[in-house]
This record gives structure tokens, sequence and C-alpha cells, in this order.
């Protein structure tokens, strides 16, 4: 019987686990103090190349956009060193290590940490907002518990390159507009005296991604959040391992020890069975070197 092209590019991807296995198995974990980021200025240059952007740097919508595209597809949302026991520092120095120079990615606070950082770099203004993400039961979680951007042009525009599966370019910050990105829509609805950032599958039922206000903040303020996501049994990031970013086509995810590729729509899944797969995924898909 002809294999299917789904068996074929199954085959593939585990071909290049493979071959990468010997080589992630040799690396040494570095230690914590080998880990430690000191005081640094941003280079503006090295972040461009991190997420693979060549275009404008005028503060203007088209390089928002393009910016905040060129993010989404470059650097994974991911919690790896939770579950490495690595403490997460609410610093945006420490971010920026991270994500430049290490190679990594992060969660909310990294991820919109440091591309607050980079906007502000090349002359956007930036504002940092508090959101609160719904709980499994619907009500809203508390203050700070995720991180994202407001930016002011000729109008106001939401930014997140850190909620993972989530809008590749900005919002509008307007209520009541249907923004429609990549097969889903996402809206801005006003309720209650919050903002409410929804998303639905087109023509489909509107889902809360999580709810904010326009008051400024510091990131100071989001260090206890910070800090509890990475220890509490009830934060999702201590529950899960994940590992994620968009494609052209889809998404590439690594979940516990699950690889998940999305091409147009259609998943494909296959176990990692060893930690050596694990850490070979981790560097063929996302170039991440534990």
């Amino acid at each position: 019987m002809k294999p299917t092209a789904q068996a074929v590019g199954r085959k593939r991807e585990m071909n290049k686990l493979r071959r990468s296995e010997r080589i992630v198995a040799t690396q040494t974990r570095p230690s914590s103090t080998e880990r430690r980021p000191g005081p640094a200025a941003l280079n503006t240059s090295a972040y461009l190349a991190r997420i693979g952007y060549a275009g404008p740097v005028t503060p203007t919508v088209n390089t928002l956009r393009g910016l905040h595209r060129a993010h989404m597809l470059s650097v994974a949302f991911e919690n790896l060193d939770i579950g490495l026991g690595r403490k997460i520092v609410c610093d945006e120095s420490a971010f920026l290590h991270k994500i430049v120079e290490q190679h990594r990615g992060g969660f909310c606070y990294e991820l919109n940490g440091a591309f607050a950082a980079l906007l502000r770099e090349l002359g956007f203004r930036v504002t940092l907002l508090s959101a609160r993400v719904p709980r499994e039961d619907g009500s809203d979680g508390p203050e700070f518990d995720h991180l994202a951007l407001r930016v002011d042009l000729d109008e106001p525009w939401l930014a997140d390159v850190g909620f993972g599966d989530s809008f590749l370019e900005p919002l509008r910050l307007q209520t009541g507009v249907e923004q429609p990105q990549v097969g889903w829509s996402y809206r801005i609805v006003e309720e209650q005296d919050s903002l409410h950032m929804e998303r639905s599958e087109l023509k489909g039922a509107w889902r809360r991604q999580y709810s904010f206000t326009l008051t400024p903040r510091r990131l100071a303020d989001f260090s206890a959040m910070c800090d509890y996501h990475q220890t509490s049994p009830e934060s999702p990031f201590t529950r899960k391992s994940v590992c994620s970013k968009g494609t052209p086509t889809g998404r590439i995810t690594i979940a516990d020890r699950k690889l998940i590729v999305t091409r147009h729509g259609k998943k494909e899944e296959s176990q990692l069975g060893s930690e050596e797969q694990w850490r070979a995924a981790l560097q063929v898909y996302f170039g991440i070197t534990l």
C-alpha cells in the first residue's frame, strides 16, 4: 500500500528529531550562575535579527504590524524554565538577555516586556496594561494575570506577542469592530468598566480571551503575579510544559511530551518518547537549547 502524505510527513519530522538527538544529548545544562544576565542596553540590531525583521523601523502602523508578526513567528511562547526550576525575574534586561542573546522565548511578562522595550527604542509610545484571563469557571483571574501593550500612533492599538495562539498583527483598540485574521476574528467589547478581547472562528461563537483596562502600569507591578505563575499549583504554567509559536501555515507546539504540527488547519501529533527526543524537538523546531 502506498503511504499517505500524512504518514510521509510524520516520518520526515521524526527523522529530523533522530538526527538531532545525539547532538542534544551531549549538551550540558548551564548553571544558574552562567545564565544570570547582567545590566545591558537594548541592542536593536540584534533584536531585529532575532525576529528576522529587515523592514522599515520608523514608528508607523505598518512597521508595528511587521514587527508584531515577525515576533509571533520567531519567538516561542514557552514556560520551560518553570519546569526546570529556573527563576524568572520580572526585569527588562533579563527578558532581553533571554530572548535576544539566548534565543529563547518566554511567557507574557517576558515576551511583552521585551517587545515593549524594542518598540520604545524605535520611537513608539507604549503603555503596559494589566489583563485578567478567565478561569475555568468563567470568572476573571486576578489583576496583573497577563501583560498586554497599548501602542499609540494616529489611533491606539492593542499589541500582544505574549498570549500564545492569538492575533498575529495588532488590533485596533476600538470597541465593536470585528477584526479578522488568518481564520479567526477578534473584537474588543466594553462591559462593566472593562474592555474584553474576544475571539471566534469565522462565523462562530465568541470566546473571551482576557479583560483589561487602560490604566497605565509599571513592569514592577507584575512582579508578584510573575512569581505566582512560577510557584502556585493553581497556575496553568506549573501544571504543564508548553513551547509554541506560529508558522506561515499554522502552528508548532510541544505540550509536555507531545509534538503538534498544524498546517492549513490539519494537525499531526506524535509522542516524544524520551527527554533526548524532547530536547531535540525544541532545537529543531524552535532553535532552543536548554
